[in-house]
């Protein structure tokens, strides 16, 4: 497997498996950003386009069903929805994009708002960017990049159903959406690869987004 891929080691892991093992509750979801909670805690946002299996990984992160609920109707998640793993690391799952069914005018108010979020949120360590390792990047994951890029927001990419393709074309893929983050100054190098259908690289994500969270 190419490099490109975030390695991690024992240690971390089990350091991380015992974090996202504690209790993990729904805070509020945000229409507006007058409705924040307070940035009492650091921050990790997940975004992705609409059915890129946001939910799904969310809840293979926390070993939950139902922590984030799943739908086959894309876009259906029309609020930033705040979950406080431990009183150590806040998980914020963002509103799908790309969804073509939504009206202009609210894919234009849901975008200030996700902008408005990413320039002004103090605690905000860091954006997963998930894309389906099936199709790749998309015009509309391009478009988050260069926002995320224009806001100095750190992000990693972290490529989902995985267990979708071959091998080979898991390296395909992995070397091109490696190659194309080096022309995004906020994006870490290094990408992740997820199937919340097999766990595969879930233990990985679980790492590496612990180092973000407050200690003990």
């Amino acid at each position: 497997m190419t490099t490109a891929i975030w390695e991690t080691t024992d240690a971390a892991i089990e350091g991380a498996r015992q974090l996202f093992a504690q209790e993990c509750t729904f805070v509020r979801g945000v229409a507006t950003l007058d409705g924040l909670p307070p940035p009492s805690l650091p921050e990790v946002a997940f975004a992705g386009r609409s059915n890129v299996g946001k939910s799904s990984l969310l809840n293979s992160l926390t070993n939950r069903k139902t922590l984030a609920r799943t739908s086959n109707t894309p876009g259906r998640t029309k609020e930033l929805n705040f979950f406080d793993l431990a009183g150590r690391l806040m998980l914020v799952d963002l509103p799908g994009y790309g969804y073509a069914r939504a009206s202009k005018t609210e894919i234009a108010r849901w975008n200030e708002t996700l902008r408005s979020y990413l320039r002004g949120r103090p605690n905000l360590q860091r954006l997963c960017l998930l894309v389906d390792a099936r199709h790749g990047l998309k015009a509309g994951d391009e478009e988050m990049m260069t926002m995320l890029d224009t806001s100095a927001v750190v992000y990693r990419v972290v490529l989902t159903k995985m267990d979708k393709l071959s091998l080979a074309e898991q390296d395909s893929t992995t070397a091109k959406v490696a190659a194309a983050l080096k022309s995004h100054p906020a994006a870490l190098p290094v990408l992740i690869t997820t199937s919340a259908r097999n766990n595969s690289g879930i233990t990985t994500l679980r790492a590496d987004l612990a180092t973000l969270a407050n200690p003990h």
